[in-house]
């Protein structure tokens, strides 16, 4: 089985549209939690996350959106009520099964308190090979890893809606899992906002 895996996508709807098409078919779809930044909320996101059935968890973004202090961006016009439902109804962290593959999906880390930004050279990632899963997936940081610790795979996609990591010219990414050889490809490509020719 080909998984489809996105994360960060901070509200940028053709990110996560080229993501798609850079991901190809993929018979399930993952992100990892940011789909919205800060206090902005993108319906057209959402609503194609949703139209997917991808599974979905929440980010930090999210958890700031919904409470208290996102009170007044949610009373926002323009935000579809059932997409914001939909996004608050997720979780923050998802185990999902596709045969005998386990896949702990969460945004920053497997143990809590949850926050921290695990990069890739940091000693902190191996704690990811602690966890009940073949594969632990995150966000977060928006730089890319593919690692392996025992018998768990770690990986973080990058992000597909906002560039940050340095390694890959900060260009967008994301990531395909074949379920069965346990191979992950990760796929850069340039953020469209930034190539107005692109859109047309």
């Amino acid at each position: 089985m080909r998984v489809g895996i996105v994360s960060d996508l901070h509200c940028n709807i053709q990110g996560l549209r080229l993501a798609l098409n850079a991901m190809g078919d993929v018979e399930e779809l993952l992100c990892l939690g940011d789909s919205i930044f800060e206090y902005q909320f993108n319906n057209d996101v959402i609503a194609l996350l949703r139209a997917r059935k991808a599974h979905v968890i929440q980010g930090n973004h999210e958890e700031v959106f919904l409470s208290e202090a996102g009170r007044r961006a949610r009373e926002r016009p323009g935000i579809d009520p059932d997409m914001l439902q939909w996004l608050a109804d997720q979780p923050h962290r998802r185990t999902v099964e596709f045969g005998r593959c386990r896949i702990l999906m969460v945004h920053s880390t497997p143990w809590e308190p949850r926050g921290s930004y695990v990069y890739p050279h940091s000693s902190n990632l191996e704690r990811f090979g602690e966890a009940d899963a073949d594969f632990v997936l995150y966000g977060h940081t928006h730089a890319q890893v593919v690692k392996r610790f025992g018998k768990v795979t770690v990986v973080n996609p990058g992000s597909a809606g906002d560039a940050r990591d340095s390694n890959n010219g900060r260009q967008l990414s994301c990531a395909v899992l074949e379920t069965e050889t346990g191979e992950v490809t990760v796929t850069n490509f340039p953020d469209p906002r930034y190539l107005p020719r692109m859109l047309g």
